[in-house]
């Protein structure tokens, strides 16, 4: 028998999002709209810094002579 799993499909960033939102427009907070905002868009942001380190590392890695192949063993030992 399959199970399924379902989920409401409403993230955390989301709520966060809504009640920053709620709070700005009924005017209770007198925050930026980029701190309003911010729920949406720092996830993104550390998401995009994870993937350059990590791009960063490689090219570094391949500049001192390491060889994709020799960056794949290490990984795969570990």
């Amino acid at each position: 028998m399959a199970s399924s799993k379902t989920t409401s499909g409403v993230s955390t960033t989301m709520v966060l999002f809504l009640i920053f939102l709620t709070l700005k427009l009924t005017g209770l907070i007198t925050w930026s709209w980029w701190w309003v905002t911010s729920p949406l868009w720092i996830p993104i942001l550390l998401v995009i810094g994870i993937i350059a380190f990590i791009t960063m590392i490689v090219i570094i890695a391949l500049a001192l002579g390491f060889s994709g192949a020799d960056i794949k063993s290490k990984i795969r030992r570990q």
